[in-house]
């Protein structure tokens, strides 16, 4: 079976999309839309910005969301998937990929979490840290012993599990973390602590937007990061999508679910393989490739 999934924040990169532009005209076409529901030339950053410009929340995640639905779309035919996922933003273009949503409602739904997380991250000084080398549960227990926010928020794969909160309790995580013998705990660049109780206010913000958006019925199953395993229903997709924003990313158990469920062959669909290197470290025997266009 075809597993096919999306990336998330931190997979961009100046230039991402540019050879869809020149070369498919459905791509310009949507690429041109989408610069007018936006109401900015977000192409002009992707395809020729400063990866300053381009590491923005307001701008990144509403780029890697287009990038994979339109290399998705420009398939055509040879777009298959048997179940779909995403991780984090990915599972907005997973959504679009399997119908549930139209390209104008997923565009429209990334800009405003975009925004509402970019607005959560400035009212409180927060980060993420990624920890290499310690077992789940040991890191669930010391970010549960950590004075201050600090939770578990990407479960990527086994030995690799990113957390979330305040940066001094984020900092007095990381030393516990490495005295615990983890063989990295290293503070990440990014804007605010994501999939943490930190991102309350964006998700009231996302859940009033998602609540009045018209949500198609799925033409396959997504393996969603809350729960994990196979979503067929649009109502529960809509709760699942609002929980996203404050609870963890639980890739590993995903991929896992979708692997008992059948997939055989798992296609990155957006830029970047970081997803391909995830599945093969969560099963090694999992066949992974990156989308092509014939």
């Amino acid at each position: 079976m075809n597993a096919y999934i999306f990336p998330g924040q931190g997979a961009q990169f100046v230039g991402m999309g540019l050879d869809l532009y020149e070369n498919h005209s459905l791509a310009k076409e949507l690429f041109e839309q989408a610069n007018d529901i936006l109401g900015f030339s977000i192409t002009d950053i992707m395809f020729e910005g400063t990866p300053e410009d381009l590491k923005q929340t307001k701008v990144t995640q509403p780029a890697i969301f287009l990038h994979s639905v339109i290399l998705s779309k420009v398939m055509g035919e040879h777009f298959k998937p048997d179940m779909v996922a995403g991780h984090s933003l990915g599972e907005f273009s997973a959504l679009v990929a399997n119908s549930t949503l139209n390209f104008e409602d997923g565009l429209k739904l990334v800009s405003q979490r975009a925004r509402a997380m970019q607005k959560a991250c400035e009212l409180q000084p927060s980060t993420m840290a990624a920890v290499l080398g310690l077992e789940d549960a040991i890191v669930e227990e010391i970010c549960k012993e950590t004075e201050g926010v600090v939770v578990p928020a990407n479960y990527n794969c086994p030995g690799q599990l990113v957390i979330s909160g305040e940066v001094e309790a984020i900092n007095r995580a990381c030393e516990s973390l490495k005295n615990a013998g983890a063989r990295r705990a290293l503070v990440l660049p990014v804007g605010g602590a994501f999939h943490s109780p930190l991102m309350e206010p964006a998700r009231e913000e996302l859940a009033a937007a998602i609540e009045s958006t018209n949500f198609n019925e799925p033409q396959c199953p997504i393996y969603q990061n809350v729960p994990t395993t196979a979503i067929n229903d649009s109502g529960t997709i809509k709760q699942n999508l609002m929980s996203q924003l404050t609870a963890p990313v639980k890739w590993t158990q995903s991929v896992q679910h979708m692997i008992a469920d059948g997939a055989t062959l798992f296609t990155e669909v957006g830029p970047g393989k970081v997803l391909q290197g995830l599945v093969r470290k969560i099963e090694r025997s999992a066949e992974t490739k990156s989308a092509e266009i014939s």
